[in-house]
C-alpha cells in the first residue's frame, strides 16, 4: 500500500517523507531500505518513525510539506484535512462496504466471494465486506452456505499460515468484542462460536442483524460479518447509502442491467458486480466518497495529483 503511494510521487519528481504506522514501522523501514538498495539518490525518499499522536500534527503542518497522502481512520483524516488548510491532500479512510444479494444470485459464487471479502487479512482491510444486505427469500440458504465455508477457515498465528490471525493490538480486539457483545445483547443470531483468545477473535457470523445494532454501521476492522435481511432492492440501497462511509460496494445478481442500475445509485467510489470488494490493480482508479476519503488514487491519478501544474505563456509581440 505504501509503495502505491511512494512510486507515483517519485515518478512525478517529488521528494518523499514517509511516515509508516507505529505498528508497521519495521516493515516501512525495510521498504525504504529496498528503495535505497535499488539506487534511489540520498534524500529523495526519507522515513520518519514515531507515534502519530505525538508527531503527526507537526509533520502535516510543516511548511516544507506541499502535499499530504494519508491512509488511516476517518477521524484522523478529518483532522489532517483541517490542518492542511490550502494544501492538496489525498485521503484513503474507512469503509462499511455492503454486499447486496438479489434473489437470482448464484449463491455458491456469492458465498465464496463474501467469505473471502470479509475474512481475508482477518477483516483488517478498508475494502473488506463488512455487512451483507440479502433478500429475505434467499437469506436462509446464503447464510448456511457462508457459515459452512467459515467453519473451514484456519485460525491461529501468522507463522502457522492461518487465514485469521490476531488483530493488530488489544485496543482493536476490544473494539470488535464490543460490537459482538452489542449484537448479542440486541438479539442477533450467532451462526458461529463466539470465541476470543487474547487479540485473536475467531471468525464471527451474525444473522438477523437489525439497524439498531452497532455492527450494522460501525467499521469493525476485524473478522465479524453481519447479515441484514431486506425485503426489496430499494431497502438495501437505502441502508447502504445511510452509512457515513462510501468506499466500495458489491452487487450479486445474474441480471446485469439491474446490477448496473443499482451501482449507479450506490454512494461509493467503486462497485463490484458478482465479486468481493477489493482494491484491484493500481492502474484502476481507487477512491472513496463521504467519510471514506478524498481524491482519486491509481498510478495515473496519483501522478497527476502529486504534480503541480504551472503555465508559462510566451507572447511574441509585433511592434
Amino acid at each position: 500500500m505504501a509503495g502505491s503511494k511512494i512510486a507515483p510521487a517519485l515518478i512525478a519528481g517529488d521528494v518523499v517523507a514517509f511516515k509508516p504506522p507505529t505498528q508497521g514501522s519495521i516493515s516501512g523501514l525495510l521498504l525504504v531500505e529496498a528503495f535505497v538498495e535499488a539506487g534511489i539518490p540520498a534524500g529523495v525518499l526519507n522515513s520518519i518513525t514515531g507515534r502519530g499522536s505525538v508527531i503527526g500534527d507537526y509533520i502535516v503542518e510543516h511548511k516544507a510539506v506541499d502535499f499530504i497522502n494519508f491512509t488511516g481512520s476517518t477521524p484522523v483524516g478529518e483532522n489532517i484535512g483541517r490542518l492542511a488548510a490550502m494544501r492538496p491532500i489525498m485521503l484513503e479512510l474507512g469503509g462499511k462496504d455492503s454486499a447486496i444479494v438479489l434473489e437470482d444470485a448464484d449463491l455458491d459464487l456469492t458465498a465464496k466471494n463474501i467469505v473471502a471479502g470479509a475474512f481475508d487479512y482477518s477483516g483488517q482491510r478498508c475494502t473488506a465486506i463488512k455487512r451483507v444486505l440479502v433478500m429475505d427469500s434467499v437469506a436462509d440458504a446464503l447464510v448456511e452456505k457462508v457459515t459452512a465455508l467459515v467453519a473451514n477457515i484456519t485460525v491461529g498465528m501468522p507463522e502457522e499460515s492461518a487465514s485469521v490471525t490476531p488483530l493488530i493490538d488489544t485496543k482493536s480486539a476490544d473494539f470488535v468484542q464490543g460490537l459482538i457483545d452489542d449484537a448479542v445483547e440486541k438479539g442477533a443470531t450467532a451462526k458461529t462460536e463466539l470465541k476470543r483468545e487474547g487479540n485473536l477473535i475467531y471468525p464471527t457470523v451474525f444473522d438477523h442483524v437489525t439497524t439498531d445494532m452497532r455492527v450494522a454501521w460501525e467499521e469493525p476492522f476485524g473478522p465479524v460479518l453481519p447479515f441484514i435481511r431486506v425485503s426489496s432492492v430499494e431497502e438495501a440501497i437505502k441502508i447502504s447509502n445511510q452509512s457515513e462511509y462510501g468506499l466500495q460496494g458489491a452487487v450479486f445478481t445474474q441480471d446485469y442491467p439491474r446490477a448496473f442500475a443499482i451501482a449507479e445509485q450506490l454512494e461509493v467510489g467503486t462497485v463490484h458486480i458478482n465479486n468481493k470488494t477489493q482494491r484491484g490493480t493500481d492502474n484502476f482508479p481507487f477512491l472513496g466518497v463521504k467519510g471514506s476519503g478524498a481524491g482519486t488514487q491509481g498510478v495515473k491519478y496519483s501522478i497527476e495529483a502529486m504534480t503541480r501544474v504551472k503555465s508559462t505563456v510566451f507572447d511574441i509581440a509585433k511592434y
